[in-house]
């Protein structure tokens, strides 16, 4: 499986309740082996993830079904990571 970085940067009209549903839908990937790695930005402006993903089509399926995207609430880009 390839590695991508996906970033979510917060637009003005971010919704805190969907915050938690973010992060249930990233544990989940967790303990399936999806992701590797993630977390907030400092200034709180967004965060980013390490997602594994046999290619960009089905890394990019699978940050459609994060609710950050769902929601709108975070411009979200995904980046084939060569690490």
């Amino acid at each position: 499986m390839n590695r991508y970085l996906v970033v979510l940067i917060r637009r003005p009209h971010l919704d805190p309740a969907v915050v938690p549903l973010h992060l249930a839908f990233l544990q989940g990937l967790r303990e399936a082996g999806r992701v590797e790695l993630s977390g907030g930005f400092s200034d709180k402006s967004g965060g980013a993830y390490v997602l594994r993903a046999a290619d960009l089509a089905e890394a990019t399926t699978l940050v459609h079904e994060d609710p950050a995207h769902i929601s709108g609430g975070w411009d979200i880009t995904v980046h084939e990571w060569q690490a």
